[in-house]
């Protein structure tokens, strides 16, 4: 029989980060994926977020995502709503999506990128990671748990001994069904029509310059659309309240109405879609866990769920390899729950609430009127889109401020994400840290007592001044400060204990 330290059910972005972040820690894993190749049929995911930027920039990747992705950095921050791609402008947000810089507040800004670009990326990172093994053309058909780990069902015709599984395995997860895990929550009522379709020249038609998103509002094409990649002519786009038939016979009419003018376009692919509110009522079932949308599931409205699902990965990725590797206690993995339900939870909600107003329910008389009611119309449909709509496009606290407070395994007081600083010399705060717990210590800080914790207890610990400030801080491997303090630890050894669980 083979075997693993971690099994991985599910190879699309979240997965693979999961490979990724065990595998640069040196942890075996086996990741298990029905698909053979990544299809580029539907972009899914188009926005990669700061956070996940920086997660990027810690493997070393996030400029290789930047160079593949078809719309450049720099492309455009705005979002714009409109009466058609050629028709009224309505209102516009500009440094939407963390798309912009804001001094030093993070290191990388937010990229547009299918989620096609990015797993592919992945696939290629884990393929050079001599601890991980990509098992393409399977699935995870059964499971069973013992005391001392997992044996994992393979197409019904290989079994594999795991210490750990992770499903990461979608909405429609085996590895979910199979330790009994659920669903809790809502289904939204009002179908959408997703098509990728080809239209060479559309872009120089719209007066409204490069924008990541246009929002049509109009009784024809209420609709979500934007460039997917400028050089070939192709565009993505939502036709809200469209079911599958619809979208089948009038998809080309659609696409029409909503430009404001006959493309000709060609349509690619369709993905007809509901969405869904929900949460997993466990996501930790003994040695397994679930991540991403196995897990949860939000409207895309945002661009949280993919991100969502990569904090997920990083989150399970570093605890387990601490644990495999001696270090880390049960208490690590026992907070994975604890930590990540508040922030799925938060990011559910949110997209929930940018859900309740879509182009549709903006719709009004006299949009196109070019006549003082036509003025009136626009400047009300202007002040109802910032007041709905300002928080689904610029929510870095909800990217970047959700830290991990109140868990079992930080320090009281502790838990925020590091707030990132350019350093004297360019570099970024986060580039000097460790793969491992990093001691930030100010001028005149004595860590030496915890330093000799953390190596009595195997920990390991890179030390690194902090030119600014007052208080020393001890980082995780994720970015998060599990204790702050103005002077050495009065119980070192405590300290250590509890945050290595």
């Amino acid at each position: 029989m083979r075997s693993t330290q971690v099994l991985v059910s599910g190879g699309g972005p979240v997965g693979l980060a999961a490979a990724v972040e065990l595998g640069r820690r040196g942890v075996e894993c086996l990741v298990v994926e029905p698909r053979a190749t990544v299809s580029h049929a539907r972009p899914r995911c188009k926005t990669v977020n700061v956070r996940t930027m920086e997660h990027l920039r810690r493997w070393g990747i996030a400029d290789r995502l930047r160079d593949r992705a078809p719309l450049p950095r720099g492309f455009s921050t705005d979002v714009v709503f409109c009466t058609s791609l050629v028709g009224r402008e309505l209102s516009r947000f500009t440094g939407v999506l963390g798309l912009a810089a804001q001094g030093g507040r993070f290191p990388e800004v937010g990229q547009q990128a299918p989620q096609y670009v990015l797993e592919e990326l992945l696939r290629e990172v884990v393929l050079g990671l001599d601890t991980v093994t990509l098992a393409l053309g399977s699935r995870v058909t059964g499971l069973l748990q013992d005391a001392d780990g997992v044996t994992v069902r393979l197409d019904d015709t290989e079994s594999v001994r795991a210490d750990h599984v992770l499903g990461c395995d979608g909405p429609r997860s085996a590895v979910r069904e199979l330790v009994g895990a659920d669903y809790v929550g809502e289904h939204a009522l009002r179908p959408n029509f997703g098509m990728v379709f080809r239209a060479p020249g559309l872009a120089e038609r719209v007066p409204h310059g490069s924008a990541v998103q246009y929002w049509t509002v109009n009784p024809q094409a209420p609709a979500l659309l934007g460039p997917l990649d400028p050089a070939d002519g192709t565009w993505w786009v939502i036709a809200f309240g469209v079911d599958r038939a619809t979208g089948e016979r009038d998809g080309a009419a659609l696409i029409d109405a909503a430009a404001g003018v006959p493309v000709g376009a060609e349509v690619l692919s369709t993905d007809p879609w509901t969405a869904r509110m929900q949460l997993v009522d466990r996501a930790s079932v003994g040695r397994v866990f679930l991540a991403g949308d196995a897990a949860h599931l939000n409207p895309p409205f945002g661009g949280h769920g993919l991100n969502t699902g990569i904090g997920d990965a990083v989150d399970l990725g570093w605890k387990l390899a601490a644990v495999l590797q001696g270090w880390g206690g049960p208490g690590l993995l026992e907070s994975y729950e604890a930590e990540r339900r508040p922030v799925q939870d938060r990011v559910v909600k949110a997209a929930s609430e940018n859900m309740r107003t879509l182009s549709g329910d903006l719709v009004a008389d006299d949009l196109e009127a070019d006549t003082p009611a036509g003025d009136a119309a626009r400047r009300l449909a202007h002040q109802r889109i910032q007041e709905a709509k300002s928080a689904e496009f610029h929510a870095l606290d909800l990217v970047l401020d959700v830290g991990v407070a109140g868990s079992p395994v930080v320090a009281d007081g502790a838990g925020d994400r590091l707030p990132h600083a350019w350093l004297p010399d360019g570099r970024s705060l986060y580039d000097v840290l460790g793969a491992g717990y990093t001691l930030l210590a100010p001028p005149g800080f004595v860590g030496a007592a915890l330093v000799d914790a953390c190596a009595r207890r195997g920990v390991p610990l890179a030390v690194a001044p902090l030119p600014d400030g007052d208080e020393a801080l001890l980082v995780r491997p994720d970015q998060h400060v599990a204790w702050r303090g103005g002077h050495p630890p009065a119980d070192p050894v405590a300290l250590v204990e509890r945050v290595t669980g």
